[in-house]
């Protein structure tokens, strides 16, 4: 258990428990009449574990929070972190602490930052806990942990460095088309951290490893099975990380965004050379184990999104079967805004 206080002065206390998975979430969270908001607690519990050098997937964590708080609100984020990490025994109270009281947020918890926290009108005191009956107290004092100059990182739970230098994070673009003004290269950024050599336990596979917080479960899978079967062409991919996945634009349709995934995980995890600017792509697989890659649909209204986006030193990849099919000048008022393309058939080194 771990309470927050909001900006209000409100007191409220945050409950995590785990079971054994049996095929569930690796997370859920329960707060009634507010959906949206167990999703992105959710969400700030899979991007805080990146930081995590061992990975169980053995067990899911159930969190609950006992009151709703107002929209904008998000001093709660860091005791849902610290409730996710107790329950699992990740991380441990300082002994004679009787109950833990967290107030901060991060915009990066998957590098383990702790931005700050929105000070309530006033502090909760720090001393011992009361007893059961009025005005007797207990040896056992909280523990108040407050974000930012308080706790910078995550690793200061423990001592340690922070861990956001263990972490590599990339983004790739990608043409998002929806047909009208709404059309635009949107991002989908990857975020590795290297798991320590006895890190996986017996049963895990690849997929365990990836989070892909903010997204619907069949994007989740999707993405999953994207990395993992990209990773079994690469002979020093798999079983070696912890991966955090999010998009810049959280509904979609379509597998067009896998090319420029995949290839955001490889920059990553130093695989492939960096362009200058950004790496625009777009492709899907259905064979990416092999590092095949497939046209995908609206190839022409892409095409115009690319051109118009592009910036000098930005770098391209589309589908190989795409090559011939180039509308006639594209590529040469590309090459004049600077940047360069490339149709590939399988992904390695492009």
């Amino acid at each position: 258990m771990c309470r927050t206080v909001l900006r209000d002065g409100r007191t409220l206390l945050l409950t995590a428990t785990v079971r054994p998975r049996a095929n569930r979430a690796d997370v859920k969270c329960v707060v009634p009449g507010a959906p949206a908001l167990g999703e992105r607690m959710a969400e700030v519990v899979r991007l805080a574990r990146l930081t995590e050098a061992r990975l169980d997937s053995r067990v899911q964590l159930v969190l609950g929070i006992d009151g709703a708080p107002q929209e904008g609100e998000r001093n709660w984020e860091l005791a849902a972190v610290l409730a996710d990490r107790m329950a699992r025994g990740a991380w441990r109270p300082p002994r004679g602490t009787g109950e833990v009281i967290a107030l901060g947020w991060s915009d990066a918890w998957q590098l383990g930052r702790v931005d700050g926290y929105d000070a309530p009108p006033a502090l909760p005191d720090t001393g011992p806990d009361m007893g059961p009956d009025i005005g007797q107290s207990t040896s056992a004092r909280r523990e108040l942990v407050l974000g930012g100059a308080g706790l910078p990182h995550l690793g200061a739970l423990t001592g340690h460095a922070d861990p956001g230098g263990s972490v590599s994070s990339v983004r790739t673009w990608f043409p998002l088309h929806s047909g009208g003004i709404n059309d635009t290269l949107a991002w989908v950024e990857v975020s590795v951290a290297p798991l320590a050599a006895d890190a996986p336990l017996p049963g895990a596979d690849e997929e365990d490893t990836i989070a892909v917080p903010g997204v619907d479960a069949a994007a989740q899978l999707a993405v999953r099975q994207a990395l993992a079967g990209a990773r079994h062409g690469d002979g020093r991919g798999l079983g070696r990380w912890r991966t955090a996945v999010r998009f810049s634009e959280a509904r979609f349709t379509g597998a067009s965004y896998q090319l420029a995934l995949v290839m955001a995980d490889r920059l990553a995890r130093g695989r492939d050379f960096v362009p200058r600017g950004r790496l625009i792509a777009t492709g899907s697989s259905t064979a990416w184990h092999a590092g095949q890659v497939d046209a995908v649909d609206g190839r022409e209204a892409k095409l115009a999104l690319i051109l118009a986006e592009a910036a000098a030193g930005d770098r391209v990849l589309l589908p190989g079967a795409w090559h011939d099919a180039l509308p006639p000048g594209w590529a040469g008022a590309l090459r004049a805004k600077g940047a360069s393309f490339a149709c590939v058939d399988r992904v390695g080194l492009i």
